[in-house]
This record gives C-alpha cells, sequence and structure tokens, in this order.
C-alpha cells in the first residue's frame, strides 16, 4: 500500500517540479562553478582578466541552465545532462594542475 503510494507521489506534476526546480538550483550551481573553474583556467587572458570574466560569464551558465531545466522534456534527463557537463568542466580544470601544465 505504501509502495503505491509512493509511486503516485514520485509520478505527480508537484513532484516533477520540485525536481526541475532542484535541478535548476544544485546542478546549475554546480554547472556554473564547473564552468567558472574551466574558464578561469582556458581562457586566453591574463590571469586576474581570467578570473573576473568566468566569474561574469558563471551567471550566465546558471540562468541557461535554470531555463534548460524547465524546458527539457524529463527531469532525468536535466540532471543527467547538467551533471554530466559539470563534471567535465571540473574534470577539465583539474587536470592541468595535475599534469603541471597549467596555462
Amino acid at each position: 500500500m505504501a509502495a503505491q503510494h509512493w509511486r503516485r507521489l514520485a509520478a505527480s506534476p508537484f513532484a516533477e517540479l520540485i525536481s526541475r526546480g532542484l535541478a535548476a538550483l544544485v546542478a546549475g550551481y554546480l554547472l556554473a562553478f564547473g564552468a567558472t573553474a574551466f574558464l578561469s583556467v582556458y581562457l586566453p587572458l591574463p590571469r586576474p582578466d581570467r578570473v573576473v570574466v568566468a566569474s561574469l560569464l558563471c551567471f550566465a551558465v546558471w540562468v541557461g541552465a535554470a531555463v534548460y531545466s524547465f524546458a527539457a522534456r524529463r527531469p532525468l534527463r536535466v540532471w543527467v545532462v547538467l551533471v554530466t557537463l559539470a563534471g567535465v568542466f571540473c574534470l577539465a580544470a583539474w587536470l592541468p594542475t595535475d599534469w603541471r601544465m597549467r596555462p
């Protein structure tokens, strides 16, 4: 009986809205952080300018992630895309420091 209640609740539009909202906040923040780290490493500018430009662009990335989270067809796809992109950006920003090749 309880399992049927949870399945019905998980399939409700309210649960979908909550999932999209959390994806916009949490996964969007992770994506903005990853994009900021990536751009801070790879932009072809002096270091202070790279950090400032990357920090300013992170707001646009976060807004884009929030718009995407409510525009996509399925909430699961939103989570997968945003977390995967955030992971790729963070990994790409971290690798040069591990290889001692930071630009």
